[in-house]
């Protein structure tokens, strides 16, 4: 039976309809929200002691994971205006000033060094001057000439990087890449003081020149030709800091916005149908694996929320990716699926091999990441 135009038009208005509700960042299914989700995995990681990555034996001092997960649930608390939780991950780091000074790691590598961010990001919603003090020291040795002890474990090319103005953390991991721009970045943030973005973003131009390649993706190091998930992740979500704060005029922002959006476009390419990315992003027989996709679909919701990207290209990849990314929690609110640690080799099978782990913050950091710019 032929349908008259008010039917079809009623069903081209239903159609536009659900488009849009599967099109968007906004409207979510029961239980995946991201105000949903960020409680829930930001009362994980309070109830969480501190953690030796997974291991049973107490850390010696803070790891980099913990950091990135204790800072993204700062950012979600101050999304959500959730003064509980904003309280709860003050108390976590109280201790820190007494108790606990040990736990705070020395600035001798770029991993420890990460750890300043988080008292900046309380600094920042607290305005209490014992945060900037800490957080300023650390990203002020980043860029100081080592001291004898740290020097001891500096290779050659980190101190020829350093005499030509970028830090001594110079290792040419693309890992370095979010460890250093969050803590250069919160430090400018903090402060207002324009050294700090500065120093970030010439070493992320030195990084982007360096290591990116024509498909937009990253070794993990210039000696190892694998397109390891987690490691083009930190970049990701590094470029994305760095652009959310950089000034429109700073000479570098064009280079930094370049090497982003060609990074972007080839991710949509390799995008599993789940949404997720897979552990070697280019290997279609890799396994998904999750701290990556959070940390992809953190720099793509930036960039869609900021208008870099182009909303109606990259806003169902991201709804995508969240909604894949999502079904990866389980019911205690741990993330499965997390890569294991894992050093730089030369071997293809030795990522392909790495652990499955549930529950490790690295799986869990970006998904706050990502909750808090979805709530922006």
């Amino acid at each position: 039976m032929k349908k008259s135009p008010v039917i079809l038009g009623l069903l081209f208005a239903c159609s536009c309809a659900s488009f849009a509700q599967s099109a968007n960042l906004t409207t979510w299914p029961k239980g995946t929200s991201p105000e949903e989700v960020g409680k829930r995995v930001a009362a994980r990681f309070v109830a969480t002691p501190h953690t030796n990555f997974n291991r049973p034996t107490p850390p010696s001092v803070i790891t980099y994971p913990e950091t990135c997960a204790w800072y993204g649930a700062l950012k979600f608390a101050k999304a959500t205006n959730n003064d509980a939780l904003k309280n709860d991950l003050i108390k976590r780091f109280e201790p820190m000033f007494t108790t606990e000074a040990k736990l705070i790691p020395p600035v001798t590598n770029v991993d420890w060094a990460v750890f300043g961010s988080v008292p900046l990001q309380l600094y920042i919603q607290t305005k209490d001057k014992r945060y900037l003090e800490l957080g300023q020291d650390i990203a002020d040795k980043q860029w100081a000439a080592p001291d004898e002890k740290a020097k001891a474990k500096v290779k050659p090319e980190q101190m020829e990087a350093f005499a030509k103005g970028y830090s001594w953390h110079t290792r040419m991991w693309i890992d370095d890449m979010f460890m250093i721009t969050a803590l250069q970045t919160q430090a400018y943030r903090a402060t207002g003081d324009a050294k700090y973005i500065n120093r970030a973003a010439n070493e992320m131009v030195l990084y982007l020149d360096s290591l990116q390649k024509p498909n937009g993706l990253f070794y993990h190091a210039p000696d190892v030709p694998f397109f390891w998930g987690r490691g083009d992740g930190w970049m990701a979500a590094g470029m994305a800091e760095i652009l959310s704060s950089l000034p429109e005029n700073n000479p570098n922002r064009a280079r930094i916005m370049k090497g982003y959006k060609t990074m972007m476009a080839s991710l949509l390419k390799y995008q599993a149908p789940s949404g997720l990315w897979r552990q070697l992003i280019d290997e279609p027989t890799a396994w998904e694996e999750s701290s990556s996709t959070g940390m992809f679909t953190y720099a793509m919701v930036v960039g869609v929320k900021k208008g870099w990207l182009d909303k109606k290209t990259y806003t169902p990849a991201a709804r995508k990716a969240w909604l894949g990314l999502v079904s990866y929690i389980d019911e205690n609110a741990d993330v499965k699926d997390v890569c294991e640690g894992t050093n730089k080799k030369n071997d293809k099978q030795y990522y392909l091999d790495r652990k499955r782990i549930v529950g490790d913050l690295h799986g869990q950091a970006p998904i706050l990441w990502t909750a808090a710019a979805l709530m922006n």
